[in-house]
């Protein structure tokens, strides 16, 4: 499965951006992850496979919002009120387990990176 993720931008803060992932091939769940340069990479948000079950990071509760839609293979970020800390490069990742996760280590597929940029 290969994933392709798009959406980012230079944007103000306050702003909106939202960000997809298109999946070449089914996959369960679902997450994105952000890593900026010297940092290790971060769980941001996870989506199990139906859509009816989310985790976010505290860092991005009520601001962000996850979703999915299957019959598109895609995964979506909806990022509200964005601020100059979210700037960073977003990874979408997907496993081929169908609970949901958090933890790098249980993502198997791994996108390409879209980088988003918040100016104050």
């Amino acid at each position: 499965v290969q994933l392709q993720a798009s959406g980012g931008g230079l944007v103000q803060a306050g702003a909106s951006l939202r960000l997809s992932c298109v999946a070449s091939g089914r996959t369960f769940s679902m997450a994105w992850f952000r890593q900026a340069p010297g940092k290790e990479r971060e769980f941001v948000a996870a989506i199990n496979w139906s859509g009816s079950s989310t985790v976010y990071a505290d860092s991005v509760k009520d601001r962000f919002t996850i979703s999915r839609d299957n019959a598109k293979n895609t995964m979506y970020l909806q990022m509200n009120s964005l601020k100059p800390e979210d700037t960073t490069v977003y990874y979408c990742a997907a496993r081929r387990q169908r609970g949901i996760a958090t933890r790098l280590y249980e993502y198997d597929y791994w996108g390409q990176g879209t980088q988003v940029t918040v100016s104050s």
